[in-house]
């Protein structure tokens, strides 16, 4: 049975610019006046433009192996002016003024140094809301926007959804369902109360907050004490294996290790834990949906344990690159 559509979103349908290396220049040459020179920031008072700002700031960053070096000096410079990218460019050529460079170069230095830029602007695009990030809390990806979309579309025909996210960090997703389906109530569980907090102030900075009940507590153990059922249970858990610490860029390991790693070897350990506990609190015919990594293959592990438990109908979803993403299955 296919119950989830066969399209895969687009980047251009996620409203996402594809991904830019950035063009290394010869060393000694001025990224702004393309000719050997001192280095822009000895002429920052001498009528600094926003371009000229931005290209030294692509160049920065590029020196210290950020890969997206152009588009987030753009983030950066906009960030520091409070503009947005149409206002940016009509103002492309005009002075840059002195207390926005200093907050510029602030920023620069601080993602130079491969703190995440998320972290560095406090604040994530995610489902086209945007969400309030810091250390406290994993920066949602993209691609966890695909988990939205399946919950959405295998409820799309319960009439006042109940919806479950475990471990929700930001909120993210649990206050995308929220804003997606007005008339849904949505609880969400985080074992951290400071990143419940996180999730409380995007709660409110979307006006869910009065449906949308934030819980403290292991997986579904709060609510398995608060008698709670519902429609679909969602999951973005901790999935990377402890042994693949080494592989991951400094940006990732500097978010909180106990929303990056999964508590045993194969990744997939939460996701069974949550998936027992989900019985209990799924409505039957509900629905339990996982994100999952496909750089481990964890699809099929998922499936199968999934199925092991009693669970029908396991599928793997796909996300827009082509990645197995997600598993989703029924309760009967």
């Amino acid at each position: 049975m296919s119950w989830i559509p066969s399209w895969t979103p687009s980047r251009a349908e996620n409203g996402r610019r594809p991904s830019s290396t950035c063009p290394r220049r010869p060393e000694g040459v001025d990224p702004v006046e393309g000719r050997v020179g001192e280095g822009l920031p000895g002429r920052a008072e001498r009528g600094l433009t926003l371009r000229q700002a931005y290209l030294w700031g692509r160049e920065h960053l590029a020196a210290s192996g950020i890969q997206e070096c152009g588009l987030e000096a753009e983030v950066l410079l906009r960030h520091a002016l409070g503009l947005d990218r149409a206002q940016l460019y009509a103002r492309w050529h005009s002075p840059l003024p002195a207390e926005a460079w200093q907050r510029y170069t602030d920023l620069l230095e601080r993602r130079a140094a491969r703190r995440p830029l998320a972290y560095v602007v406090g604040e994530r695009e995610f489902f086209g809301l945007r969400l309030v990030v810091d250390e406290r809390v994993l920066i949602p990806r993209p691609e966890t926007e695909r988990l939205v979309e399946v919950v959405l579309e295998l409820t799309r025909d319960v009439p006042e959804p109940v919806y479950v996210d475990v471990g929700t960090g930001s909120g993210a997703v649990a206050v995308a369902l929220a804003v997606q389906r007005p008339e849904a109530t949505v609880y969400a569980t985080d074992l951290s109360s400071a990143a419940l907090a996180v999730a409380e102030e995007n709660a409110r900075r979307h006006r869910v907050h009065h449906r949308l009940h934030l819980v403290e507590g292991d997986a579904l153990v709060p609510l398995l004490r608060l008698g709670v059922r519902a429609h679909a249970v969602a999951s973005n858990p901790p999935y990377v294996p402890p042994s693949a610490r080494a592989e991951l860029p400094p940006e990732v390991l500097a978010e909180p290790e106990l929303a990056v790693f999964a508590p045993g070897p194969r990744g997939v350990e939460l996701h069974e834990r949550i998936a027992d506990q989900a019985r209990t609190v799924l409505l039957p015919g509900g629905w339990i949906a996982f994100e999952v990594a496909a750089k481990w293959e964890q699809a099929a592990s998922v499936a199968a344990l999934l199925s092991a438990l009693g669970y029908g109908e396991p599928q793997v979803v796909r996300d827009w690159s082509g990645l197995e993403r997600a598993v989703v299955a029924r309760w009967p």
